[in-house]
């Protein structure tokens, strides 16, 4: 039943999603996937909707509009706390430890991990180009590197970090 669904109102959900996205301010591929999860929830409450097109339309524009509402109340970060000028000395002082200690997990990374890394966190902001060129690696390969020294760094910084305690 599930899978006949899908294949009947996939068009019809792609094409309403790709209709609306832009407005929504989000990627159809979103929009598509929030439909699905209401769909499935609604076939386990209330079994399939009796006007399946009409209830399609109905739910992308919907989420489109839920969509827009969290965005317009949603408001990006500045930046760190630590990073705004007129942070206290205490702000500032987290600020200077916690670079510390990343530089110094950065310098224990095993093979090319440390170069690379380095190169990421530079101020200089360089793209990737740029760090393949230093590096002496091809573009293509510096994402999978990146994702295995990530990977190693939150080893790293996993067992230096102490986990929060139970709130309440």
């Amino acid at each position: 039943m599930t899978h006949d669904l899908l294949s009947t109102w996939r068009p019809l959900l792609a094409a309403e999603a790709s209709a609306e996205a832009q407005a929504a301010g989000t990627e159809p591929g979103d929009l598509e996937q929030a439909v699905w999860v209401r769909l499935l929830e609604r076939l386990d409450t209330d079994g399939p909707p009796p006007d399946p097109q009409r209830w399609l339309r109905r739910a992308v524009r919907s989420e489109a509009r839920r969509c827009r509402r969290t965005t317009r109340l949603e408001s990006p970060y500045d930046g760190e706390p630590a990073a705004d000028h007129a942070a206290g000395p205490e702000q500032l002082a987290l600020a200077a430890a916690r670079r510390r200690a990343l530089r110094d997990a950065v310098r224990r990374l095993p093979g090319r991990c440390p170069r690379l890394m380095t190169a990421l966190l530079s101020p200089k902001d360089l793209t990737y180009r740029e760090i393949a060129g230093e590096l002496g690696i091809s573009q293509g390969s510096l994402g999978p590197e990146r994702s295995k020294c990530l990977g190693c760094l939150r080893r790293l910084l996993t067992t230096e970090v102490a986990a929060r305690g139970a709130r309440g």
